[in-house]
């Protein structure tokens, strides 16, 4: 994450102090501070894309539309990653970590190491998926620190929201998701929300994952570069 440059160069390995920099002349400092913006600059950002399809195999509308997300990160240099939570066994429940056979502390692990987090979840019954609902859930024994005064381990993490859905139902899932955000401390950006919402993606359609990127491509690739863009420029001015 960025910090002030002082915390950045003691990260980088400098081992300066403020005591030492108080000495520095401003020339020198100012020198310093422009190698350690030069030297973030070339650090990889890691995003993650918490996938929220209820379909094990097959082709999935999300997921197709997180693989075309997740390209659009990759042309900015992010280091994408998309776990598909069908996939992994998370059990019910509130806290991080629920015992034996419990594949979330790992993903929590990954998420707590990301720069950028999104949900992708398809619309059922006007709300998110039961997968990402369960997200939601484990992630509350981190809102549970923050209501103690605790600092949010997600602070300074930046998140987005991916949607796919056939008529409507998006502006609620978006409000829903945008209010845990908020409560646990992720920044949603302005414009950081891509849904696609078509007829073909309805329950029973099957599109090819060629047609759904062709329409990904078509009338959504603008959306996708500005909602990258907006992701990026909310993270660097941590």
């Amino acid at each position: 994450m960025r910090r002030s440059y002082c915390a950045c160069l003691g990260k980088a390995g400098f081992g300066l102090t403020n005591s030492i920099l108080a000495y520095l002349s401003a020339d020198l400092v100012c020198g310093l501070h422009q190698l350690v913006l030069c030297f973030l600059s070339n650090q990889s950002m890691k995003a993650i894309i918490l996938l929220g399809t209820l379909k094990k195999e097959g082709l999935s509308n999300t997921e197709t539309l997180s693989e075309f997300l997740a390209e659009h990160l990759r042309k900015q240099d992010v280091e994408c990653s998309i776990i598909k939570l069908a996939e992994h066994h998370i059990l019910p429940g509130t806290y991080s970590d629920m015992g034996e056979g419990d594949d979330w502390p790992d993903i929590l692990r990954q998420l707590l190491h990301a720069d950028i987090i999104i949900m992708a979840t398809p619309i059922w019954w006007n709300n998110q998926s039961s997968e990402i609902q369960r997200v939601i859930e484990r992630l509350d024994e981190l809102h549970d620190e923050i209501m103690k005064g605790q600092q949010s381990r997600l602070e300074g993490k930046v998140g987005g929201i991916v949607i796919t859905g056939d008529s409507d139902g998006a502006q609620h899932v978006i409000a829903n998701l945008s209010n845990f955000y908020n409560a646990i401390g992720l920044a949603l950006p302005p414009y950081a929300t891509l849904s696609v919402l078509w007829e073909k993606q309805a329950k029973g359609k099957k599109p090819t994952r060629e047609e759904l990127m062709e329409k990904y491509e078509k009338d959504y690739a603008s959306t996708a570069t500005t909602m990258v863009k907006q992701m990026l420029r909310y993270t660097a001015s941590k």
